[in-house]
């Protein structure tokens, strides 16, 4: 996963890092944001329409080894499953492709959260939108920045009053990339998509009486014991773009009733052990840019800056 050259993007994620540490006063060696997570491993079986839509192997090879990384959101390691800032959760999934002519450790991520919205467009809008935050206070008069940068970004502001119920596990939430990308078939075809997670338990939450009852770690006690009695299984799904579909915005939704294409199912079997996890965690650094034959990156500005906010945070927890 290489660093980016370009110095804008660079000085931006590296900015974004730095900030999203401040204002969670994330300790060393956990991600800035959603820092609180578990890891779980199984497999990947793909559909028999997968492989007319993309020459990547994991879509096309009869099983491919899975790691998934369920987390709450921001980068404070302690946060309460109950807390409603532990919203969007997020989903990481690893396919384990093997080794390459050089016996290199091939694999490509998909990276999802809970929400179909993002804030902004940019890097650098995000990292306005952050210090924003930091600037605001009970202290401050109204207007305040944030109140300012939310009034003049309309779609941030449809990101902050989204819907975001908690879930009743962590199995039973939806999970979506708000990035495209361009599947490529192996004669040539191309085609623009945006990926969803979903349970195939359903999409089940819980209400604020039920969420009052849960303990802080629900979420993990519950992916558990879920795991230990039977096994997890999501769906993939693409969301394919029609022609005039935005594929280089994040903020910018495709009608719902755009068709939804199954890639594959994704079924966990087990939860790495606390021990292992943790250590797991700091290690791996998922990447938000395919880098595989068969899947390339959409012209969407913001998947440079997420790339590199992933490798320097994961460096700096490396080294933590």
């Amino acid at each position: 996963m290489p660093l980016t050259e370009d110095p804008s993007v660079l000085q931006a994620a590296t900015n974004l890092v730095g900030t999203l540490k401040s204002i969670f006063s994330t300790p060393p060696g956990f991600r800035p944001a959603h820092a609180k997570g578990v890891l779980l491993t199984g497999s990947f079986i793909p559909s028999t329409s997968a492989g007319t839509l993309s020459s990547a192997k994991h879509f096309n090879d009869p099983s491919t080894p899975v790691t998934v990384r369920f987390s709450n959101s921001t980068g404070i390691p302690q946060i309460p499953d109950t807390d409603s800032n532990a919203d969007p959760r997020g989903c990481a999934i690893r396919f384990h492709l093997g080794n390459d002519d050089k016996g290199k450790r091939v694999h490509t991520d998909i990276i999802s959260h809970s929400t179909p919205f993002f804030p902004t467009k940019t890097g650098e809008e995000f990292l306005e939108f952050l210090q924003s935050l930091t600037k605001s206070g009970p202290e401050v008069e109204h207007p305040t920045p944030v109140e300012q940068f939310l009034a003049s970004h309309p779609k941030a502001l449809a990101f902050v009053q989204a819907p975001k119920p908690a879930p009743l596990s962590f199995a039973t939430e939806a999970y979506f990339g708000v990035n495209a990308f361009k599947l490529v078939a192996a004669d040539g075809r191309e085609t623009f998509v945006r990926y969803r997670v979903v349970p195939v338990q359903g999409v089940q939450t819980l209400d604020q009486v039920e969420l009052a009852k849960k303990s802080s770690d629900y979420l993990y006690e519950d992916i558990v014991e879920r795991v230990q009695g039977s096994r997890v299984v999501f769906k993939i799904f693409a969301q394919v773009a029609e022609e005039g579909d935005v594929t280089d915005d994040a903020t910018d939704h495709w009608p719902e009733e755009r068709h939804l294409e199954e890639l594959g199912e994704v079924t966990l079997d087990k939860v790495v052990p606390n021990g292992e996890s943790e250590g797991e965690q700091k290690v791996v650094i998922f990447d938000p840019i395919p880098r595989v034959n068969g899947v390339e990156p959409s012209n969407d500005p913001l998947l440079d800056t997420r790339a590199a906010v992933y490798l320097i945070s994961g460096r700096e927890r490396r080294s933590a």
